[in-house]
């Protein structure tokens, strides 16, 4: 086939595009599974995820311009999506969510068992749900994406001290959540 038949890559965009649109859009395609997967880790929801990189990526095309060096793309890109996950942490707080089928007691008694381990996941879960946005985006940041204290201050725009006393402060609050599931924040 002599590829006259074929759609171009980025065929579906209406009308001309210049070069820079063309190269960001390449910027952003490169970073969306990055992005997504911070997302899901972040907001613990794979719809959720979905939803706020789209919204990310849509809030990233519309201030393009506000990126000054595009060598530092993924710090300003993984900022964006993480201010929109914290948006949408704070929404979620407003309408909370019921479970309608709490989970059972855990029945595994025997070590190694693996519902003993699935038991810990959830535990671990339901005890990250209890976290602020600002802790769970620092825990997310530092311990998923294996960002040092200085990256994680520049990609928060805040203090590498603020996110040490964040991190400090969110493990507390983690091993509260663990040891007794009804503490309020």
């Amino acid at each position: 086939m002599d590829g006259l038949n074929e759609a171009p890559a980025g065929a579906w965009r209406l009308g001309s595009v210049t070069e820079t649109e063309a190269s960001f859009e390449r910027l952003v395609v490169d970073h969306l599974d990055r992005a997504y997967r911070l997302a899901a880790v972040i907001l613990g929801s794979a719809d959720d995820a979905e939803e706020a990189v789209s919204d990310a990526a849509l809030l990233a095309w519309r201030s393009r311009k506000g990126l000054r060096d595009p060598d530092r793309f993924e710090a300003w890109f993984s900022r964006i999506v993480v201010n929109t996950c914290r948006d949408r942490l704070r929404s979620r707080r407003r309408r909370p969510v019921v479970e309608v089928f709490p989970t059972a007691p855990n029945e595994a008694s025997e070590p190694g068992d693996f519902r003993e381990l699935i038991h810990t996941r959830d535990e671990l879960a339901r005890a990250f749900e209890l976290l602020s946005a600002d802790d769970r985006i620092t825990l997310v940041l530092r311990f998923w994406a294996d960002l040092s204290i200085e990256s994680i201050a520049e990609r928060l725009g805040i203090p590498s001290g603020t996110v040490k006393s964040r991190l400090h402060h969110a493990l507390a609050r983690l091993r509260a959540g663990l040891r007794d599931p009804e503490v309020d924040q």
